[in-house]
């Protein structure tokens, strides 16, 4: 395991994210955990390409480009 980043640089890549429209990560698994007890969170690699369909379009979607 890595160690933590420091507060500012945490705020720094959340803040990244948000501006390409990639919601964070870590919030999502509180929330999972928090609210639906009884479902597993999807993995990291699960959750970026459902953000990724959800924005840009996917399965029967559709395209979305905004």
């Amino acid at each position: 395991m890595t160690a933590p980043r420091p507060a500012w640089l945490r705020c720094l890549c959340d803040t990244a994210r948000l501006m390409v429209g990639q919601p964070s990560y870590e919030a999502y698994v509180e929330h999972v955990s928090r609210l639906h007890p009884d479902r597993p969170p999807m993995s990291r690699a699960e959750f970026f390409r459902d953000r990724e369909a959800a924005r840009y379009g996917g399965g029967t979607r559709g395209f979305r480009c905004c």
